[in-house]
């Protein structure tokens, strides 16, 4: 949610980096946007509500080598250029722009309110220029550390910081400082560290085209850097942290588009070889991380949204396959059940970002019980791969689009390579999985995407659709209903087809489309039954199957992949949800109200 941009060095187009970096994490979620460029004393801003895209860098002509940016997402007050960032305090001589949320706002505004600040929009945000100039008019004893970067106002911020509640992440400028400085505590910073100055951005993306070496900047830190050295403090103590610097093996091509005309289409055509990637793990880890399940006294799954249904998908594999129990519960909720956890509990998290609020927080709740964290995550060197004691990564590559494709089906392959693994049988998952993957490969051809191009075209004025599934097809139907949900706006459904005669068949009209989700294997006949129960009430039958059954309609075609059917049965799913979007004209990359990274609760 929300992105940050910050460069400060030797190059003097940081305005137009700006906007090249924010460009960069559209993808995050967004509904407007600012840049604020430091020439001399004086501070240019620029502000807009809706989308940065069409904005050419070249036209930000203010030459400048410190500039912040930043794309919002409306959380305190709505869509207007007041609300948008860089905010100010009241001489323009501090800019700030800001992800999370300021817990303790109101109490904060009231008391600069009282000591004579005015504010000018309906943000949390805006208070922290406000309270940094304040505390600007106080020194600390205990700042030798900051003041050989930044003198006295890296220590206001910090002082700053020590007032505030909740999950933040802010970068701040001053007119009389070529410094910039930020701060985390919850929500994620990065910093680029380049050979001309220093990056500092929500997310790799911003500034991947410049450099692969990252610092990581961690819970109740900040930095203070004037382009040409960089300071780690402690927020809390004043004191000075020790980083390394870490090459990232992501490439510029992997976050641009190419031949496709949105990311979406692209991460779900990656899937030709995205998976074989997920499953290149060591294999003793793969072992010895099975052992701990397999000892651990309560093994517990948790995720969010499509990761979520990844963790719900496993606990059929675990179940299934090496006849174990894991319990699972989404992140928002597990605190919930923190009763249940000890020192020899096990806590499996699966995010993409690694930067989800909620996880974070269940892996907190976790590690005060002593348990144990492994976390399946994308993004190297994210908050919760640092904080977890193992971490396997799924190797997806960037994933820009806000609707996860390729890394949930790199999630599932590794938490089903794990289940073999747990039954002793990982080379036997291993070799389903390579096979999987090629199959996938051959699936994936023209005709094909042709094929449900089609299909979209014939279900697209409806405003209702349901899935249905069984065994770990039925996690794959809640998540169809979700990839349908977010990005062609279609009310869609998910249920287990038993559940039909529950209470869901008496949604079903004639015309309405059913999608079923099967395989080969002993539920089958089950799935099929309630099939024809849709059928008999008029339902549209869409089939996903390896083979064409009398009650479909409409067959898409897939490989028969035995336990790893859950995989391949959501990828044409993935594609229809795709062709729904584009024909309802709707932007398939950054659906309507969401964000790529949840990183407030």
């Amino acid at each position: 949610m929300c992105g940050i941009f910050g460069y400060v060095g030797r190059r003097v187009d940081a305005g137009s980096l700006a906007i090249d970096g924010l460009k960069s994490l559209e993808y995050r979620g967004y509904d407007s946007w600012g840049v604020a460029c430091k020439t001399g004393n004086t501070l240019t801003i620029q502000k807009e509500t809706g989308k940065i895209s069409a904005v050419d860098p070249a036209d930000f002509g203010t030459a400048c080598s410190i500039a912040i940016g930043h794309t919002r997402w409306a959380t305190h007050g709505g869509v207007t250029k007041e609300n948008a960032h860089p905010h100010l305090n009241e001489t323009s001589t501090i800019a700030v722009v800001h992800n999370g949320i300021v817990e303790n706002y109101e109490e904060l505004k009231e008391d600069l309110k009282r000591k004579g600040h005015t504010f000018r929009s309906d943000t949390d945000s805006e208070i922290l220029p406000h309270l940094i100039e304040e505390e600007l008019k106080t020194r600390d004893a205990n700042t030798e550390k900051s003041e050989s970067v930044s003198g006295d106002f890296t220590a206001a911020v910090r002082r700053a910081c020590l007032r505030l509640s909740g999950r933040y992440a802010f970068l701040a400028l001053h007119t009389e400082s070529q410094t910039l400085v930020a701060a985390r505590e919850g929500s994620p910073l990065i910093i680029g560290v380049d050979t001309d100055g220093y990056f500092i951005a929500s997310d790799i993306p911003a500034f991947l085209a410049h450099t692969r070496t990252v610092q990581y900047l961690d819970d109740g830190e900040m930095i203070a850097t004037d382009g040409k050295t960089i300071l780690f403090l402690d927020i809390r103590t004043g004191h000075e942290v020790r980083k390394r610097e870490i090459e990232i093996s992501w490439s510029v091509k992997q976050t641009q588009k190419g031949e496709y005309r949105h990311f979406m289409l692209k991460e779900i055509m990656d899937q030709k070889d995205s998976i074989a990637r997920a499953i290149n793990q060591d294999e003793e880890e793969i072992r010895t991380i099975a052992q701990a399940i397999k000892h651990a006294q309560g093994t517990f799954l948790v995720g969010c949204g499509t990761a979520g249904k990844a963790c719900v998908a496993a606990e059929y594999f675990f179940s299934v396959l090496a006849g174990h129990h894991v319990n699972y519960a989404p992140a928002s909720e597990f605190k919930l059940f923190h009763h249940f956890l000890k020192p020899e509990s096990l806590l499996i998290v699966v995010t993409q970002s690694g930067e989800t609020a909620d996880v974070l927080e269940a892996m907190k709740i976790a590690k005060a019980k002593g348990s144990k964290v492994l976390s399946i995550v994308n993004v190297q060197g994210s908050t919760v791969a640092r904080e977890s004691d193992y971490t396997l990564l799924i190797n997806a590559g960037p994933e820009r689009a806000v609707a996860s494709t390729k890394a949930l089906t790199g999630q599932m392959a590794v938490l089903l390579l794990i289940a073999y693994a747990l039954a002793d049988k990982l080379q036997e998952g291993k070799l389903l999985l390579l096979e999987t993957s090629e199959m996938i490969n051959d699936m994936l051809n023209p005709r094909y995407v042709e094929h449900l191009e089609a299909l979209a075209d014939t279900i697209k004025r409806h405003e209702n659709l349901y899935i249905i599934g069984k065994s770990w097809n039925y996690p794959m139907a809640l998540e169809s209903a979700i990839k349908i949900q977010e990005v062609s706006y279609i009310h869609a459904e998910g249920f287990a087809g038993g559940e039909l005669k529950h209470g869901p068949i008496a949604l079903i009209e004639k015309g309405t489309p059913c999608i079923v989700l099967t395989g080969k294997d002993e539920v089958t006949a089950d799935i099929l039954s309630n099939a024809r129960e849709l059928s008999a009430r008029g339902a549209f039958i869409i089939g996903v199957s390896p083979e064409r059954k009398e009650v479909f309609d409409e067959w898409i075609k897939v490989p028969d992949a035995g336990a790893a059917q859950a995989i391949v049965n959501i990828i044409p799913i993935q594609i229809l949800a795709y062709f729904l979007a584009v024909k309802r004209g709707k932007d398939p990359d950054m659906p309507r109200n969401l964000a790529k990274s949840v990183t407030v609760k």
